[in-house]
């Protein structure tokens, strides 16, 4: 394989960063997500991490070989993740479960599969325009597809935050599935949250990235976002990967070109920050309860790597 890719989250205007997000490649296989938790105290970015950490663990068991049914592989690791939650709040005797968005994609074989439940979306660009997108769970979306309110009322309606699908919470959750898309050389993937999206018409997201430089192009992006939405900017998250026709050289100068022609197979890379570790991040949490935290998420998330 041979791509370049970049991620980053900000805080926005918030106390606490509630979104996660990860990536893990092999020799043959590249995994993408990213999660929005929702929820009181710091149990929103428990919910996240829970379900970033779910699926990046259980793509590290799995690299060695391909991903034998990518959409499986994404519909078993997200229930987990949703139950994972579920005993998370168990445990704490919460009234109300905590729950999290989550988007997540993998790649191989030249082909792209993703998955999602909730309003955080994946974008597939070529040349610059939008091909495919993930339909948001959503009240708007709903409205929208019913032809009850334009676009621009969307933008500003009251129940623009209101989601019908999520992981955590006392439903099941909708999970919906992309079709197999075969990638073409220079197609971009973007995985963000509502953050970000929001904030940036599809035709702004697309030119933008059509750019080479995606590590100069995603934060210019979430800067734009950040402020357009003004003083109340909310957690926003992206990771964009190009795909690329030719093995790079590294001697190019840029950290974010990637080359998996000599890597061994017995490897993986994977980029996530760990629970309340991110640099900057602020936190209401003390370093006990973070530690805590962390032993806990490991500890649920082990219960169903099985």
């Amino acid at each position: 394989m041979k791509f370049t890719i970049y991620q980053e989250s900000r805080t926005g205007k918030r106390a606490n960063n509630e979104d996660r997000l990860a990536h893990c490649y092999s020799r043959d296989s590249l995994l993408m997500v990213i999660a929005d938790g929702m929820g009181g105290h710091y149990y929103g970015e428990v919910a996240a991490q829970i379900a970033v950490q779910t699926l990046t663990q259980a793509f590290q068991r799995e690299f060695q070989t391909r991903i034998r049914d990518p959409f499986m592989f994404l519909q078993k690791e997200m229930l987990n993740a949703h139950r994972g939650i579920l005993d998370f709040a168990g445990k704490h005797h919460l009234l109300d479960s905590p729950r999290t968005t989550c988007v997540a994609c993998i790649i191989q074989n030249n082909i792209a599969y993703w998955a999602h439940s909730g309003d955080s979306r994946l974008y597939l660009l070529r040349k610059g325009k939008v091909l495919a997108q993930t339909r948001d769970h959503s009240r708007v979306r709903l409205l929208l597809d019913k032809g009850t309110i334009t676009v621009e009322e969307a933008a500003t309606h009251p129940d623009r935050n209101k989601i019908y699908g999520c992981l955590g919470g006392q439903q099941n959750p909708e999970i919906e599935f992309s079709r197999k898309m075969t990638l073409e050389a220079a197609d971009v993937l973007v995985l963000c949250t509502d953050g970000a999206w929001n904030e940036l018409p599809d035709d702004v997201l697309a030119a933008a990235l059509k750019t080479t430089n995606l590590s100069a192009a995603v934060p210019t992006l979430l800067s734009q976002a950040e402020g357009r939405s003004g003083p109340h900017a909310d957690n926003l998250s992206m990771i964009a990967v190009r795909w690329e026709d030719t093995y790079v050289d590294r001697s190019s100068g840029s950290s974010s070109l990637i080359s998996t022609k000599s890597m061994p197979r017995d490897t993986v890379a994977t980029q996530m920050d760990e629970f309340g570790r991110k640099p900057g991040h602020k936190t209401e949490l003390t370093e006990a309860e973070i530690e805590l935290a962390i032993e806990e998420i490991r500890s649920t998330i082990q219960k169903y790597s099985k």
